[in-house]
């Protein structure tokens, strides 16, 4: 005999009316005084819906919410708590050839599901994966086994799912706060860091891998939210100077089956199927809904930092893949509903390559996602997000369209608006690549950046044309509509591909432990590994590469723009070659912290904390608006100018001619921005020289008028030298006065005093520019 949960007996009438609005479990008084939950769910097809209850030994208690309104089945029980575990059953056609795959035989995951208790198939099930341990078989909605897989997924599988999946969890407002608390009484004393896009450093993490190996962090507290928000973690992060921590995905996600036959599981994460719920086995203090509290504290203690909390969401696909795919939750309620469809409904639209897509154009799928949104922004305290795929989100009935119902809605919302929102400017989707598309109020992941500095570096570049307009806000992207600079996300690494050491080290990918023969994973790296493949233990070759790293991260923290740094990466993490370590829950992914103990490394995390510092010194290094190339008052200069290896300004045949040396002057004085009282910003100058060669080359000063003398602040050809501090004398002075001692202690003054680890040069000298590396040097004022 299948498995079956055992039924506890239902009471008459004990479900009454309720309200089809919040949609979810929510927890409230109703009118006569009566304390319990009222639960609603839009299950537009359905030809009925049961809500059902378990207990702590896995009884269930199913009851029928017999109210409908405008699609919505809502009831309400009295004397169900927070902390009660529930799931749907829905009732309807089996009809797959016309898109109905209703089947009451599975208990389906609530969308609004607040928190969630359990996993799939961990209580065993049927297990028939050739090559090992599989989902249960319970957990489809077809006969997943059937002899004949090509109509698998047309043949109704009767067992019931409940033994073998995670059930929703009935949340207070406030788990973990005081009684009768609300959310804005929760809220009242966090003090959001609202950091300006233009004066953001944003740091891609991943919960459970920054903190599962960090010493400072109790054991019990590693790969949580609460290991997070300890002052062991807290402090790294402050040090470096970063703004944001963009965290992988945190919403409830399950493990796909071709992962549990292989004995590995989803790491990154994108892989949702509960937009509401923080993902439980990121929780140190429980799962029946302290996982909200503990998520909560986790964003008052960052904010306390003075950091930013930006999601990365993944609403374009959900856990639940194609027609061969578990039904969990949405396939369940109204498939037709909430999935894109081809013409042959019983297939699926797939425009994210994860056998699925969510048909966002649908009224109750837009209501989801922005419901979902706004949730995670007025409840959980989340400053912003990362939309994985956006450009399937901007999908009308086909077609990217940037006047698509998901952006309008955006535009317009009080809420969503005032936050932070970055798109993945592309889907796997005829005309799915929309770098530079997406409207005002969007800033994107620029891979046109990461594409051109990672060819500059490794010399792949015929000239430096596309490199200036990187340097610059990419501005051939971006100046339209009323866009600025900071709509480019700069990033050089993401967590997907190459950690920013293996990017020197290794030119192919070597993902064999993902277990599909090395297939998974891009082969375009754009990667050199400075002469030998994987690690080596030739020190020169071990120089060049931590020179390259030291120009890649000067680089990007010099650009115009927002830089994003993977976390890591500041300290040469490595994935061993792995580019596409997506399911890699293991010392692949996590952090090594003794790397900062290591005196190869250590001088990275150095330079990196001291760039940092110097960008938020610098507004000419931030700037709000796109340059002009013109003065910004008679007798000025231009805010922006280019010069040639010779001291010349860059002419029309010089962008074209073959090179791999660039001067960059970025003038302080004609920065086209005010302050608050509207006074005129004025900055120091500086001048960048970029260097991609390998052999040393004799490089002009420009001379008067764009200065009459320059000081050397950092050369990345050196290593640990007290040049690279990236400060002078002021700035060390103003980033002491803004509390920045501590990442400023003993870089800037090493070997004596500042002063003489600087090295002044008359304008329009002739210097030796090392092979490989980037000087800046200031404009001495005078």
């Amino acid at each position: 005999m299948p498995a079956t949960t055992p039924r506890m007996p239902v009471p008459p009438a004990a479900v009454r009316p309720g309200s089809p609005t919040p949609l979810g479990a929510r927890y409230r008084t109703g009118p006569d005084g009566t304390a319990g939950t009222n639960f609603a769910l839009w299950a537009g097809g359905a030809e009925a819906v049961e809500i059902c209850l378990f207990d702590d030994e896995e009884r269930e208690t199913r009851h029928q919410l017999t109210e409908l309104t405008h699609e919505i089945w809502h009831g309400f029980l009295p004397g169900v708590r927070p902390g009660q575990r529930y799931g749907y059953r829905v009732h309807g056609r089996w009809d797959p050839w016309t898109g109905a795959r209703w089947n009451p035989a599975k208990l389906l995951l609530d969308p609004y599901a607040r928190a969630v208790d359990g996993d799939f198939g961990t209580t065993g099930g049927t297990q028939q994966g050739a090559g090992g341990p599989a989902l249960p078989a319970e957990v489809y909605g077809h006969v997943r086994d059937w002899p004949h897989q090509q109509v698998a997924d047309t043949v109704r599988d009767d067992r019931d799912s409940a033994p073998y999946v995670p059930k929703g969890v009935v949340v207070g407002q406030s788990p973990g706060g005081r009684a009768g608390e609300d959310a804005d009484d929760e809220w009242r004393d966090d003090r959001r860091p609202k950091t300006p896009w233009p004066d953001s450093v944003l740091y891609e993490l991943h919960v459970r891998g920054f903190t599962m190996r960090h010493p400072g962090i109790p054991e019990r507290l590693r790969g949580t939210y609460a290991g997070l928000a300890h002052p062991a973690a807290l402090e790294h992060l402050t040090r470096l100077g970063v703004t944001a921590v963009e965290l992988l995905p945190v919403h409830q996600f399950a493990h796909e089956d071709h992962l549990v036959r292989r004995g590995l599981r989803n790491y990154w994460g994108y892989n949702s199927i509960g937009y509401f719920a923080p993902h439980a086995g990121y929780a140190a203090t429980g799962t029946r809904g302290q996982q909200v509290g503990e998520f909560k504290r986790m964003v008052r203690a960052l904010h306390a930092a003075g950091i930013e909390v930006i999601l990365d969401v993944v609403y374009n696909h959900t856990a639940e893949a194609g027609e061969l795919g578990p039904t969990l939750s949405l396939r369940g309620i109204d498939n037709r509903g909430y999935y894109r469809l081809q013409n042959d409904p019983r297939r699926y639209a797939d425009y994210t390559g994860c056998g699925n897509t969510l048909h966002v154009v649908q009224p109750q799928v837009l209501r989801l996602i922005t419901d979902s949104l706004r949730y995670w922004v007025t409840e959980m305290g989340v400053d912003g997000f990362r939309f994985d795929l956006a450009a399937a989100l901007a999908r009308s009935l086909h077609d990217v369209d940037m006047l698509s119902p998901f952006l309008a809605v955006i535009a317009q919302d009080p809420v969503l608006r005032r936050v932070k929102l970055i798109a993945e400017p592309w889907d796997v989707g005829a005309g799915g690549y929309q770098v530079g598309a997406f409207p005002p109020l969007w800033t994107e992941w620029n891979d046109r950046y990461r594409d051109t500095v990672r060819d500059f570096w490794r010399g792949a570049q015929p000239d430096v044309r596309d490199l200036g307009y990187r340097l610059s806000g990419s501005s051939d992207l971006y100046a339209w509509g009323g866009r600025r600079p900071y709509a480019s996300v700069n990033f050089i690494t993401a967590h997907d591909g190459f950690t920013l050491r293996d990017l020197v080290s290794y030119e192919n990918k070597r993902n064999t432990d993902n277990g599909e023969d090395n297939r998974d994973g891009t082969h375009d790296n754009r990667a050199w590994n400075c002469g030998a493949e994987g690690e080596s233990d030739d020190p020169a070759v071990g120089a060049l590469r931590r020179r390259q790293l030291r120009n890649l991260l000067t680089t990007l923290l010099l650009s115009t723009g927002v830089p994003m740094l993977v976390a890591g990466d500041e300290m040469g993490r490595t994935q061993h070659g792995n580019n596409n370590a997506y399911c890699q829950d293991n010392r692949t992914s996590w952090l090594d912290w003794s790397l900062l103990d290591d005196p190869r490394w250590r001088p990275l995390a150095d330079l990196t904390t001291r760039l940092i510092a110097l960008r938020r010194a610098h507004p000419v290094l931030r700037r709000r608006a796109f340059f002009s190339g013109r003065p910004q008052e008679q007798g000025g200069l231009r805010d922006l100018a280019w010069f040639t290896a010779g001291g010349t300004e860059m002419t029309e045949a010089d962008w074209y001619a073959p090179g791999a040396t660039l001067g960059m002057y970025l003038s302080g004085n004609d920065i086209s921005q005010r302050d608050e009282q509207g006074v005129r910003i004025v900055d120091d100058s500086f001048l960048a020289v970029l260097h991609a060669d390998a052999g040393p080359r004799p490089v002009t000063l420009p001379g008067p008028p764009w200065a009459r003398e320059y000081e050397l602040l950092i050369d990345t050809s050196r290593e640990g030298e007290p040049a690279e501090s990236g400060l002078g004398e002021g700035d060390l002075k103003e980033s002491l006065d803004e509390g920045l001692d501590e990442s400023l202690e003993g870089q800037g003054r090493r070997d004596g005093a500042l002063e003489a680890a600087v090295a002044r040069h008359a304008a329009g000298a002739t210097i030796t520019v090392p092979g490989r590396s980037v000087l800046l040097f200031r404009v001495v004022p005078g």
